[in-house]
């Protein structure tokens, strides 16, 4: 398959072809059945004679061109009704049967506080001409009506609320909020491009509008993108706050899977300048090596790394409640448990050259031994719960009675 992509340099355009060059280069592992020969990059800077070329080999066309920011609203019908009708006169010269996609924008609904939008009416005459166009050659058409759309690469201060926030959040600048409760529906690029990758195999998904909400139907005469987020501007800059303070808190925030969230927060790191992109951890340090705490969490405990000198102990205590996985990652080490009120001592022998983890029991006092006499014992340590200074849990016992 062939495939030409019209606004190729843009935030989404980026994306897509980036991702589907990643699966011609990973043998299509993915994706098995489809199979991509080429893909032809069309922006503003290529000839009108690259375009006509690519309309005449392409076998799937993605147009993603459009105007968003232009210097008088004029400018809108020009470069988004324009160009679609340029680019479908190419088509229809070389008698194309390339199904093709439009990315339109929930403004050309024209409803609610889009009414008057120029850009809106811009982006409905395309969708009426690309209609026209499926009418009158039978070719698949797929007019897709975007809502706001965020991800890595967007462009801050330019027309995306979200990249600028991140942005600013990420860099320490200020931001402006008018009204927190502004609720915005947006979509992140990775569902865009994983819609756009569905078409391509034609399982795009089908809707009809009832006013700015799509409705599904598998005959509908537009496409849509089932995964979105209705979220608002208080909830967007209260994440960001939280993730900027990741690195003094360590604690990283409730971020489930498919949540916004967690596409939020991959968003954010994507703007970090370099000066944040590494940061130190305290390290607690005396004669017998280190404990550095390394991650938090709000609901599933912490995760620190203990570092021993040879020869050393260390534990020999017990708690009521937390529990514990000790995983020796380097070295050579005996970890040693006993119940409380019991003679019984339980021995795990322990090397970095074997990767294990061991339970730390609640009710079991515990130490960690590191049998080498020149090495250090490096162990990855996770309990269920954030330390508490103020209820730490924690009890001296040794492990050994004599």
């Amino acid at each position: 398959m062939r495939i030409l992509i019209t606004g190729a340099a843009g935030f989404v355009g980026k994306n897509l072809c980036t991702f589907l060059k990643s699966i011609m280069k990973n043998n299509n592992q993915l994706y098995p059945g489809l199979k991509i020969d080429e893909i032809y990059e069309y922006d503003i800077d290529s000839t009108q004679e690259e375009l006509d070329i690519y309309c005449s080999k392409a076998d799937f066309v993605f147009n993603l061109a459009g105007v968003n920011r232009p210097k008088n609203e004029a400018e809108f019908m020009t470069g988004n009704f324009g160009f679609a009708s340029q680019l479908l006169d190419f088509l229809k010269r070389h008698k194309s049967k390339a199904p093709i996609m439009l990315s339109s924008s929930i403004q050309a609904t024209l409803k609610g506080r889009y009414g008057q939008s120029e850009y809106g009416k811009s982006k409905l005459a395309g969708e009426r001409l690309f209609f026209q166009y499926a009418e009158e050659t039978g070719n698949r058409v797929l007019v897709y009506r975007f809502p706001n759309v965020f991800g890595k690469w967007c462009k801050p201060n330019y027309n995306s609320v979200v990249a600028t926030f991140c942005y600013n959040v990420a860099n320490d600048l200020p931001i402006q909020v008018n009204d927190p409760s502004t609720e915005l529906e947006l979509l992140y690029i990775d569902d865009l491009v994983e819609e756009m990758i569905a078409a391509l195999d034609g399982k795009e998904h089908k809707c009809d509008y009832d006013g700015l909400k799509p409705v599904e139907k598998v005959d509908g005469r537009y496409c849509f993108v089932p995964t979105t987020h209705h979220v608002t501007l208080g909830e967007i800059v209260d994440l960001l706050y939280i993730f900027n303070k990741q690195p003094q808190t360590l604690v990283i925030p409730d971020i489930p899977d498919g949540s916004f969230a967690k596409k939020l927060y991959s968003t954010y790191l994507s703007y970090l300048p370099k000066e944040k992109v590494s940061f130190p951890l305290k390290m607690n340090v005396d004669s017998r090596g280190s404990f550095t705490e390394l991650l938090k969490t709000t609901n599933c405990g912490q995760f620190s790394v203990n570092i021993s000198n040879p020869g050393i102990t260390k534990g020999q205590h017990w708690h009521h409640t937390k529990w514990e996985f000790f995983i020796v990652v380097f070295g050579h080490g005996l970890i040693q448990q006993r119940k409380i009120g019991s003679d019984e001592v339980l021995n795990f022998e322990v090397d970095g050259s074997k990767i294990q983890a061991i339970h730390i029991l609640p009710g079991y006092t515990h130490n960690i031994i590191n049998l080498s006499s020149t090495e250090p014992l490096v162990t990855v340590m996770w309990s269920n719960e954030q330390f508490n200074p103020n209820h730490p849990d924690t009890f001296s016992e040794p492990v050994e009675v004599k």
